[in-house]
């Protein structure tokens, strides 16, 4: 198997007002209305929305509601554009579970959950830098 992530699929409940919330934080999708997943552009990846039941059913699992065990997130390039993706995030509707601070590691992060209560952390992380293309270069 290949070191890559191709595809996140988010289980939502409701899958248009998921949509206008990604959209609110200006994703863009070429999906149609009636659409039954939404698919979003991501850098290298994509991020997919669909229904939390038909997710649960086609990964042949117990869905048991609540948090997952996984946190997604998105590196920018300075402290203060984490403040302005919160506060974006924030006035689309999502909850702020933890306020932009600096990180123990020497960071600067803070963490909203969408409408279904998926976890975003938005991290600047001052030992990384980005390519053209908006995706992470580790250091070597």
């Amino acid at each position: 198997m290949e070191q890559r992530l191709s595809l996140v699929t988010l289980g939502v409940s409701d899958l248009g007002r998921a949509r206008r919330f990604y959209e609110a934080l200006g994703w863009q999708s070429g999906a149609a209305p009636d659409d039954v997943v939404v698919f979003f552009r991501a850098g290298g990846a994509v991020l997919a929305l669909w229904g939390r039941a038909e997710l649960a059913e086609d990964s042949g699992v117990e869905d048991g509601g609540g948090w997952g065990g996984v946190t997604l997130a998105h590196n920018v390039r300075s402290p203060e554009e984490v403040d302005a993706v919160l506060a974006d995030a924030e006035h689309a509707g999502a909850t702020i579970t933890r306020a932009a601070g600096p990180a123990f590691w020497g960071g600067y992060t803070g963490v909203f959950t969408d409408p279904d209560g998926h976890a975003w952390e938005v991290a600047h992380n001052p030992y990384w830098t980005f390519a053209a293309d908006g995706s992470v270069i580790l250091p070597t």
